[in-house]
């Protein structure tokens, strides 16, 4: 498979994984991974503890060797390339800085090693340092700055010698949630300001989300899902991926007419808006916990009434803009059996708001048709 040029001159994508494998001894790593990032894009590897994303990211860099497959960046194989070689540059979790070096001669440093003519070596680390916004620290030690001015200062040594991709290994990881959250963005405004295209990783669902204009979700070395932040959300093609992202109730069930479904857990039956994706037979329905409506009280429900349960709240929690409800629904006396429990977040609209709930009280539950997301259960 080659790269298709664009009509000037520039190659299509700005990377390609094609059919790419990795093992060590009998243990496969990554398995047949394929992917194509284009010219620009923040693209990320999201996935648990050895789902195989940071063996992939090492082998873009060249720190490893596929067994097979190829990479490509801008159209030309990079794969018998050592990584000092590769137009990648690649900035680690822990920053990975010179402490005895000021903040300039860090990232001076692979400009030099590339021997690059001090003028312009110069002049190319007082503009990086202008871009991330620390020229003012210039002359001082990373161990003398915050963790988040030690993150950029690593950005900056990664962006020094314009590379065609940048790798971001867990770049979030060393930094407090708050300034994690404020950094996120201002990484995502730099890297789209330079136009550099980058891959990055991490395990945190929410910095990939608020990070990446598109998402691959891995595990056990392969891709499950490849999409924008919102096309995975709202439409996950798996049982895994739908759980992976964000929380999730999730209900075993059947074809019961062509947009009705049976669904014993929830003891009523469940009418989706769409359901043309669906083939028959068993599958699961699932539904995100903001995308359920909350009613204190039992309501009397009809039978057969669709999308409407009963049950009373075993479980709560406050978050400041939400709260976390857990109901545990209702089922015949005569079963035997607990209720499922099913998870609801209440958004906090106002200072007063949902103190009339309280544990063991009834409540009854409710969503929209659209609401309902459909896994074939042979996705799991």
């Amino acid at each position: 498979m080659s790269a298709t040029p664009l009509s000037d001159g520039q190659a299509r994508y700005a990377l390609e994984v094609l059919n790419v494998s990795k093992l060590y001894d009998d243990v496969t790593a990554v398995e047949q991974v394929s992917l194509t990032i284009n010219q620009g894009e923040i693209f990320a590897l999201l996935g648990g503890s050895g789902c195989g994303k940071t063996t992939l990211l090492r082998m873009l860099a060249g720190f490893e060797k596929p067994n097979e497959g190829d990479i490509r960046i801008n159209g030309e194989s990079v794969l018998h390339r050592p990584p000092y070689q590769r137009p990648v540059n690649m900035m680690f979790q822990s920053y990975a800085l010179f402490p005895h070096m000021t903040v300039a001669q860090n990232v001076a440093f692979g400009l030099k090693q590339d021997k690059m003519p001090r003028d312009q070596r110069e002049a190319r680390v007082t503009e990086v340092l202008e871009l991330v916004q620390m020229s003012r620290f210039r002359n001082r030690k990373p161990g003398q700055l915050s963790g988040g001015q030690q993150q950029r200062v690593a950005l900056a040594r990664s962006l020094a010698k314009k590379p065609a991709l940048l790798l971001l290994d867990e770049p979030m990881g060393a930094l407090d949630k708050k300034l994690r959250m404020q950094m996120q963005l201002e990484l995502v405004n730099i890297i789209e300001g330079v136009g550099v295209t980058c891959v990055m990783v991490t395990h945190d669902q929410e910095e990939a989300m608020t990070m990446a204009g598109r998402i691959a979700i891995m595990d056990q070395g392969r891709i499950m899902q490849v999409g924008r932040p919102r096309e995975i959300y709202e439409f996950p093609n798996s049982r895994l991926t739908a759980e992976f992202i964000g929380s999730i109730n999730i209900f075993a069930a059947s074809n019961h007419g062509e947009a009705h479904f049976n669904c014993d857990e929830l003891s009523c039956p469940v009418v989706v808006s769409d359901s043309s994706a669906h083939t028959g037979g068993a599958c699961f329905v699932a539904l995100r916990p903001e995308k359920i409506s909350l009613e204190a009280g039992a309501a009397e429900i009809p039978a057969g009434d669709a999308n409407r349960v009963t049950g009373i709240i075993d479980d709560m929690a406050y978050l400041g803009s939400h709260n976390v409800i857990h109901v545990r629904l209702n089922v015949a006396s005569d079963t035997g059996q607990q209720g499922k429990i099913v998870q609801v977040h209440v958004s906090n609209l106002a200072r007063q708001a949902n103190q009339s709930l309280d544990f063991n009280q009834p409540v009854t539950l409710s969503w929209e048709s659209d609401a309902v997301i459909l896994i074939p259960a042979d996705q799991l």
